[in-house]
């Protein structure tokens, strides 16, 4: 145990303490910014068992905070790559790894094998879903978020208390992700790590966890507000739901279909196809009669986030075939570029 010397001989920890973060078991969705500081703490700390769980790839825009991975990564899976890395500190912890995205399919099926759930995604969409999982099976729900130079924490579902819908029963569809409104480095890494301390707190039993609290904490002036909050009483239980399907790029390109593009307009890059058609989600309520509800379309954005907000807009207007395109108008331009290339090279 002399690995984990220094933080047994912490008060409220010890043997005892070590010895349940061991016996733990941590899912962590996402290995992007927040995972990637969230992971190296809880292997280091002796959790005894990690899950993650993303079905993205290394970029090289994400190299500046998603400091797990290095240029030589790119192109691979992010979990199989980080969890490479976390077990080189810790080659005693046991990490499974979902090379795939959380829906709200395989979350009832994954969430039941972990203690605790640590949400390091950057999609409002999933943080439902996480949230409504982690209430369907008792599990308590670790929160984190990112907007610019400011970061939140707090702990939902824990013995009982409050939840993300308390907070925010209802999904902001305007709400930009990081890839659209810019991330430092450093506010992913100081957020992840006070997610990774709170789910230390949770399974040791010790301090005052962020249940019913927000924390903000603002790295431009280094200013911290912590707001409480409590249980709303819900007319409905939630329910765990994902009525329209989501695809990759290349099935999105595939068949006859209409291609939605509800990006704003001066957004890059541009994609000129025939079946494309450009309608910003803020005034798609508004224009819904220049589609066709008898066409099949797939809607995408800049990352996939305004893709979901758009589809269930369609869905509740009665489009019945709407699926959204996972991730966004870089993956379709690339897919485009590729296919061009390889007739030229056949040419």
């Amino acid at each position: 145990m002399e690995r984990f010397q220094r933080q047994m001989i912490l008060p409220g920890i010890g043997a005892t303490g070590q010895q349940k973060l061991k016996s733990s078991s941590v899912l962590v969705v996402g290995a992007g910014g927040l995972g990637c500081a969230v992971l190296p703490y809880l292997a280091a700390a002796g959790i005894g068992k990690i899950g993650i769980i993303d079905g993205d790839k290394i970029e090289e825009s994400n190299l500046h905070r998603q400091v797990l991975y290095s240029s030589e990564q790119l192109g691979f899976y992010k979990v199989k790559e980080a969890a490479n890395s976390i077990i080189k500190n810790n080659p005693g912890v046991e990490i499974l790894v979902f090379e795939e995205f959380l829906t709200a399919k395989n979350a009832p099926e994954i969430f039941p094998e972990f203690d605790l759930i640590i949400d390091a995604t950057d999609n409002l969409f999933i943080r439902y879903v996480i949230n409504d999982t982690c209430v369907a099976c008792g599990k308590p729900f670790i929160y984190g978020s990112i907007h610019q130079f400011q970061g939140q924490v707090s702990v939902f579902n824990y013995e009982a208390g409050p939840t993300y819908r308390d907070v925010f029963p209802e999904e902001d569809k305007y709400a930009p992700n990081c890839a659209e409104a810019g991330v430092l480095g450093t506010t992913v890494g100081l957020i992840g790590m006070l997610q990774a301390n709170e789910a230390m707190k949770v399974i040791l039993g010790i301090g005052e966890v962020l249940s019913g609290k927000l924390l903000i904490y603002n790295l431009l002036s280094n200013e911290q507000q912590v707001f409480e909050f409590g249980k709303v009483v819900q007319k409905k239980k939630p329910h765990i739901s994902n009525s329209f399907e989501m695809i990759s790029p290349e099935e999105a390109l595939l068949g006859e279909s209409v291609l939605l593009d509800v990006r704003e307009l001066e957004e890059k890059p541009v994609l000129a196809l025939s079946n494309c058609i450009q309608i910003p989600l803020s005034v798609l309520e508004s224009r819904l009669d220049e589609i066709s509800k008898e066409a099949k379309i797939n809607v995408f954005c800049q990352s996939g986030t305004r893709a979901i907000s758009a589809a269930k807009i369609l869905q509740k207007a009665n489009f019945q075939q709407v699926k959204a395109v996972r991730g966004g108008a870089s993956d379709v331009a690339q897919l485009i570029e590729n296919e061009v290339k390889s007739v030229e090279k056949q040419d």
